[in-house]
């Protein structure tokens, strides 16, 4: 084991083989976040669309079952205003005409002359569904603004952050940023993979700070890091690439992100082969350090053996950026990401811990990995993360 390696081996059984556990088969590879299904529940919705019609029928039989001075005008109104939301324009109008003839049809049986009562509610109602049609056009026309609102997200989370291929220079490599917030595309997590010269470089990152400043942020050390990846010819120089890049961003900025604005981040590189076959250098730069899954189970954390400040906060103290080397197996996995992994909490304040979780499992390729831990954090906390989630695998075939 190099310097700076944790390892947790896998709990074996009296056989000497890994327990088997459901959780060690492969979760199906998840699609795109565009092409993703959105949660949704049939049965709910189902019912909600069929109370229009339920309040109509409930309307006419309380109308019959009850003397003259009672009236069922609120079931014939609320109908309409409920489909409303939930309905197109053309069943909303249809609805408001149901309750419009129901109306009619209780008080007919009384007679054709009309009375003051019965214009009456034949007013109001005819009213609230008119006022019905005009929300449901205002509610149709933000649901257009609110998607063309996530066309642009959508659009910025691709050029920004774009899904790397799923084999570069000979590694499987998956990635995968989950927005705390829901419905959110993007925020202050990064990574990147960029093929150079020098190796497969890659880097993983979390922007302090929320909103269009750290976005901002995200871009600026996305393309330093894939200029420099290309033009340096160490991961050190790739590293102070980034420093200049962000410290020339902080000094745009106003307020407080002027003094205390800086990245966490780590860089690694993967030699293309030849005598270096078979290892990871890393810098990290106040990062969570990296986890190396091997094939047979084995979880190593690759932590730095002396820690360093994160980008941006040069001016407290400078010293050289210096690479660790680890070896990198066939068959093993490299696995960058962000705390909102590792800081994940479930109801009772407890911390997700992925060196406990993925201790012992295997996983056949990097995007089994990527979502299964989608979506372990998500159910261990209830689906309300509080940060941003930026996850990158990288294995070694």
């Amino acid at each position: 084991m190099r310097p700076g390696e944790l390892e947790q081996k896998p709990n074996a059984s009296p056989g000497g083989h890994l327990p088997d556990d459901p959780t060690l088969a492969a979760a199906p590879a998840p699609l795109p976040p565009d092409k993703r299904p959105r949660p949704h529940h049939s049965t709910p919705r189902t019912l909600a669309r069929l109370l229009p019609a339920l309040l109509i029928a409930a309307g006419i039989l309380y109308d019959l079952l009850t003397p003259r001075v009672f009236t069922a005008v609120p079931f014939f109104t609320a109908a309409p205003l409920i489909a409303a939301p939930l309905s197109s324009l053309r069943t909303t109008l249809l609805t408001g005409l149901a309750a419009l003839a129901a109306t009619v049809a209780v008080h007919a049986r009384f007679g054709l002359e009309p009375d003051v009562h019965t214009i009456t509610e034949v007013v109001t109602v005819s009213t609230v569904a008119l006022l019905a049609a005009a929300i449901n056009r205002v509610l149709r026309l933000g649901d257009r603004r609110l998607a063309s609102a996530r066309e642009i997200a959508e659009a910025a989370q691709r050029a920004v952050l774009p899904e790397p291929d799923a084999r570069i220079a000979g590694f499987d490599i998956a990635a995968r940023y989950e927005a705390a917030q829901e419905d959110a595309f993007i925020g202050g997590d990064l990574y990147a993979v960029q093929d150079s010269p020098h190796g497969v470089r890659l880097v993983v990152g979390d922007v302090r700070g929320k909103g269009m400043g750290a976005v901002a942020a995200v871009a600026v050390v996305i393309g330093a890091f894939r200029e420099a990846a290309e033009q340096e010819t160490t991961l050190e120089a790739v590293a102070q690439r980034l420093e200049r890049a962000l410290a020339r961003e902080l000094t745009r900025r106003d307020g407080i992100d002027a003094f205390e604005g800086f990245t966490t981040a780590v860089l690694a590189e993967l030699p293309h082969g030849g005598s270096d076959d078979g290892v990871v250098r890393i810098v990290n730069r106040g990062h969570p350090p990296p986890l190396l899954l091997h094939h047979d189970g084995t979880l190593r954390t690759l932590a730095a053996p002396e820690p360093a400040l994160p980008l941006g906060m040069a001016d407290l103290g400078r010293w050289p950026d210096r690479a660790t080397e680890s070896g990198f197996p066939s068959g093993a996995t490299l696995l960058l990401y962000t705390d909102g992994l590792s800081e994940a909490r479930d109801a009772h304040g407890r911390f997700y811990d992925p060196l406990r979780r993925l201790a012992g499992r295997r996983f056949p390729d990097p995007r089994s990995l990527r979502g299964r831990l989608a979506a372990e954090v998500r159910r261990h906390s209830g689906g309300g993360m509080t940060d941003d989630m930026a996850l990158l695998a990288v294995r070694r075939p």
